[in-house]
């Protein structure tokens, strides 16, 4: 038997709560409710969910400073919850460490499709990590003092390994992958965040300075902004 889905609501609207339970519910997945940050950071240790779906607005500590405190120590999955009027800023959620946002009152068919896209974004980790190492196909790309894996979602820089969300190491493969080939915001909002993902072209801004904060610039290889277009990495053999 397969082992359903965990998904953590935060959020301390009982009826919006228990309505996104109903229909994640439907879809097979396995929820929990909590109505406060501070339930929501001790939930996440005992219930270990796949993704949480955490609202802004919280008695306590609000929904971003949870996101904080999850992402000193994890990776999982978060969609932020946002009502209309309330005030959401995009960008400071995804510089924080959203992976995606809802705005209520939102479509359930768009809630649930959102779910499963972030849920598909971190799959292959886990099916890398449950498959004999002889049956993976090897994806990466190799520069000086970089390695980026595709296969396993790992990333070797300077002998050490750097942890990242799987967003942003798709986005730094693609682009490593395409050496010095420019790529626009869209084209690469298309590629890594695919047609189901509803964002603008700040997404990919805010991904792309994430890595420079990882990875300064390297003798051989870098991040470059291409005025007016978009984005490459440059490699200079």
């Amino acid at each position: 038997m397969v082992n359903k889905q965990k998904i953590l609501i935060v959020d301390d609207d009982e009826n919006i709560a228990e309505l996104i339970s109903l229909y994640l519910a439907k879809e097979c997945f396995d929820t929990k409710i909590v109505g406060d940050g501070e339930s929501a950071l001790e939930m996440i240790k005992t219930y270990q969910p796949n993704i949480m779906l955490l609202d802004i607005m919280l008695p306590g500590i609000d929904g971003y400073e949870v996101l904080r405190e999850v992402r000193k120590s994890s990776n999982l999955p978060i969609i932020m919850l946002s009502a209309k009027g309330e005030v959401f800023d995009k960008v400071l959620g995804l510089e924080l460490g959203a992976d995606d946002y809802i705005m209520k009152p939102f479509d359930s068919k768009e809630m649930v499709a959102r779910v499963k896209a972030v849920l598909r974004r971190f799959q292959p980790t886990i099916q890398a990590a449950n498959t004999p190492e002889d049956t993976l196909p090897v994806e990466q790309v190799t520069y000086p003092d970089l390695t980026i894996n595709l296969t396993d979602y790992s990333v070797h820089y300077k002998g050490g390994v750097v942890e990242m969300p799987p967003k942003e190491l798709e986005l730094f493969y693609f682009l490593a992958s395409h050496p010095n080939q420019v790529f626009t915001r869209e084209q690469l909002l298309d590629h890594i965040w695919s047609y189901d993902y509803i964002g603008d072209t700040r997404t990919v801004d805010v991904h792309i300075k994430r890595l420079r904060e990882k990875f300064k610039d390297h003798p051989a290889w870098k991040l470059t902004t291409v005025w007016g277009i978009g984005y490459k990495f440059e490699y200079h053999k």
